[in-house]
């Protein structure tokens, strides 16, 4: 797959290149995970769907979440923004790696840089998510708890969900 030379890479995940100038210099959060393309994940052209994308992304965060302790953050963190850049073809089988960290913390909203990495640590998938919090019932976004604000600005990085 061709990729447009004006394209930049992704700076990785983790480095102060990929972090908003906003962004205090913190021990911000991240994570690896592994999957497997299945069968499900694939289009009738045999290779992931975008929105295989989205799910692995997903499931990255939720494996950063628990161990962070802060799982009780389900449902009240609606997605705002997502982005990807798809830049080379994963088949049916494949190992996959999705790397995910926190780039940006505000004060009731999350910013995450993701990388999918194929077969030879190539570059699948690179892209952004931003999420906002919202208190239960809450009409709209509001602040991040102090203590989850601690832990999502100075968690640093988390051991890898490898499979086996």
């Amino acid at each position: 797959m061709d990729i447009p030379s004006d394209r930049r890479a992704t700076p990785p995940i983790g480095t102060r290149a990929d972090r908003s100038a906003e962004a205090p210099e913190t021990d911000l959060p991240s994570i690896v995970i592994e999957r497997r393309v299945e069968w499900p994940d694939t289009d009738a052209a045999g290779h992931y769907h975008h929105s295989t994308v989205v799910r692995w992304v997903e499931a990255a965060e939720a494996a950063l979440l628990r161990r962070l302790g802060l799982a009780h953050l389900f449902g009240s963190t609606p997605r705002v923004h997502f982005e990807a850049d798809y830049r080379a073809r994963l088949w049916f089988g494949d190992l996959v790696r999705i790397e995910l960290g926190v780039t940006r913390v505000g004060a009731a909203s999350l910013h995450y840089a993701f990388t999918v990495r194929g077969k030879g640590d190539e570059e699948a998938a690179t892209g952004r998510m931003v999420i906002a919090h919202s208190a239960a019932r809450a009409p709209g976004a509001t602040p991040w708890p102090a203590e989850v604000r601690d832990l999502l600005t100075k968690a640093g990085v988390q051991p890898p969900e490898m499979l086996g």
